[in-house]
């Protein structure tokens, strides 16, 4: 995917993450608990994802060098988030717009420029989206286009910013074959000849396995499967 279709997705993520919140509520209430985020209420939740894309409109708006100058916001009322929140995205969609995908920005990662913003912004809202979705029993499919750069994206970012030397030891490959787009990707490629297992599935599914949000049961298992959850498991990534 490139920048533009990378802010179209962003879009209408958002506007998914709105219209699940808006419903959770009603359904649900705020205080209820989120599966794919133990431990967190709805209103962890929402309030999570509009401080995330507070903080990164600021980065790209200003674009910030380092994150030193940031002042973050105040949490605001239940009544008052799904207002807020829904700012805070359109804050961040319009400051993502505005600017040069290769200008320089601070990022946590190697790569340092607005592009790399729009890519983990867009994959942060497309995954919080499935956890408000999660509350109410009511998870919409994520389109392959999507699924497939969001697994990329955890490839190529999540899993060298936890291993930054390579495969940790004991390491063993899992192979990951989008069945709705034709490709296969590995996790830990060359640890080992052989992977100890292949998980085939939608490019959404294996985005949201990778990410820990449903089990490998979505999923057909070919070879080891408790193995492949232990080396999906061992990617844990802490960051803005």
């Amino acid at each position: 995917m490139d920048p533009s279709a990378h802010l179209a997705a962003l879009r209408r993520a958002d506007a998914r993450f709105a219209d699940a919140a808006a419903e959770a509520v009603l359904a649900a209430g705020w205080g209820a608990a989120v599966p794919g985020c133990p431990g967190w209420t709805l209103s962890d939740l929402v309030w999570h994802l509009g401080e995330v894309q507070h903080f990164w409109a600021w980065v790209v708006r200003t674009r910030a060098p380092h994150p030193g100058g940031y002042e973050g916001p105040q949490r605001r009322p239940d009544d008052e988030l799904l207002g807020w929140s829904a700012g805070q995205s359109a804050e961040l969609e319009v400051a993502l717009a505005a600017a040069d995908p290769a200008e320089r920005v601070w990022t946590w990662a190697p790569r340092q420029d607005v592009a790399f913003v729009l890519r983990r912004q867009t994959h942060e809202a497309v995954v919080h989206t499935v956890d408000v979705e999660q509350v109410f029993g009511d998870v919409r499919p994520v389109p392959a286009d999507v699924g497939l750069d969001g697994v990329d994206e955890w490839l190529e970012v999540v899993v060298p910013g936890v291993f930054p030397d390579g495969p940790p030891e004991g390491a063993h490959p899992v192979v990951l074959h989008a069945i709705d787009a034709g490709q296969e990707r590995t996790l830990f490629a060359g640890s080992r000849p052989q992977p100890v297992a292949t998980l085939r599935g939608t490019a959404g599914d294996l985005l949201l396995a990778c990410w820990r949000r449903v089990p490998l049961e979505v999923l057909t298992v070919d070879g080891d499967g408790l193995q492949a959850a232990a080396m999906i498991d061992l990617v844990r990534l802490d960051a803005p």
